[in-house]
């Protein structure tokens, strides 16, 4: 049996840690993307930190309810962590009182230069159970509190001296549903995001490095591109990619017909001479930036940060990065900063990985789950491999 589970350890390491797939999105590099943590307003109900039930009024969801009484705060925020500890709680978490259900409210306004574009939010997680509403419509129910997710605001949304109501709900009543300090609330960042209506979708660029020499390496993009027009689009793509320093080294253009309100994806192979390799102890990284035109304008600009290497599992010698054997020198990281509980900081992240890389750590485990967004591109810029854990 023993024999079995290392086996199935090898084989998980080999196509998630280092999977070719592995590429991460620099948000700022969207044709508009605003942070979306300031300003937002919070109530809990259900279990109190004191551990009395109080219950919810009707329609917390709606646009209308006076939330005067709601205390404003900043995201991320993680509700549980703010104690005070109840020894009458169960489990091995802390003693933390992060059952209950938080509510979260946000008025914002558009300028009326944003109708026409196509504005999405994206959340890098809540936990658990959420749902989400704009000015009284629910956008939808997200189960799992760990997954990032999206939700398109364009059908709902008001523009000019009009305010928008934006309400999220994080129910992590039902217990229990965890071994370890889950935390509870919308504990990672939150982000507006505005495009044309011809746009590179969600996490909608994969690269790969199929073939890599001293002399050059080719880099195999493929884009997944999207029409919220009614009508059949010809649009164009361009992707331009930089290395490290900044300097162009490669650039290709080509069309793009795209369906009716429908998503589309393109491949484009490109040779790169020269190039410097991503390693544990020289993480050295490439941008493919990617511009989308439709009739002549630029409708969105996308960044994606990649490293060329290769990798390879040998039964009786191990595993290679780019041809030199490695062991691997893995750490499980739970996604909790210590005191500071859930709530996503990525200095405190950055000082964790400092801590492990200072050890010898070249490998992080995400235990138990897909973590925030910020630790996969810390991992990527210090070098180190991971295995991004999809649950318990």
């Amino acid at each position: 049996m023993k024999k079995y589970f290392i086996l199935y350890l090898l084989t998980t390491l080999a196509f998630t840690c280092f999977a070719k797939e592995k590429t991460k999105m620099i948000r700022q590099g969207n044709a508009e993307v605003e942070l979306f943590n300031n300003d937002w307003k919070f109530y809990r109900y259900g279990l109190q930190a004191d551990g009395n039930r109080i219950e919810e009024p009707q329609n917390l969801s709606g646009t209308d309810l006076n939330d005067s009484n709601w205390r404003k705060l900043t995201l991320p925020h993680d509700f549980g962590i703010e104690g005070p500890f109840r020894m009458d709680l169960a489990g091995n978490t802390g003693r933390l009182p992060f059952q209950g259900i938080g509510w979260y409210r946000k008025s914002f306004k558009l300028s009326k230069e944003d109708a026409g574009k196509q504005i999405y939010i994206d959340f890098d997680g809540v936990y658990r159970c959420s749902k989400v509403w704009l000015n009284g419509y629910l956008l939808g129910f997200r189960p799992n509190g760990y997954i990032s997710f999206r939700y398109d605001l364009t059908p709902y949304l008001k523009y000019g001296q009009e305010e928008n109501v934006l309400v999220v709900q994080a129910d992590n009543s039902q217990h229990p549903n965890s071994r370890w300090y889950s935390g509870s609330g919308i504990y990672r960042n939150v982000w507006l995001v505005k495009t044309g209506q011809v746009h590179v979708d969600h996490y909608g660029t994969n690269i790969t490095t199929p073939e890599v020499a001293e002399d050059k390496a080719t880099v195999v993009i493929e884009t997944t591109l999207k029409n919220n027009e009614a009508a059949p689009v010809s649009a164009e793509y361009t992707t331009i990619v930089k290395d490290p320093s900044g300097n162009v080294v490669a650039q290709v253009t080509q069309p793009a017909g795209l369906p009716e309100n429908g998503t589309k994806s393109f491949s484009q192979t490109i040779e790169v001479k020269n190039p410097e390799l991503w390693g544990t102890r020289n993480p050295v990284l490439y941008t493919a930036i990617t511009e989308v035109r439709s009739g002549g304008q630029l409708t969105d600009r996308y960044e994606t940060t990649f490293g060329i290497r290769t990798f390879r599992w040998d039964e009786a010698t191990g595993f290679y990065l780019n041809g030199e054997p490695t062991k691997v020198l893995g750490v499980c990281l739970h996604h909790d900063l210590g005191c500071l509980g859930t709530a996503v900081n990525k200095r405190a992240i950055e000082r964790q990985l400092q801590i492990m890389k200072e050890m010898g750590v070249n490998a992080i485990r995400t235990s138990h789950n897909p973590p925030a967004p910020e630790l996969l591109e810390l991992c990527d810029e210090m070098g180190l491999l991971v295995q991004d854990e999809s649950f318990d």
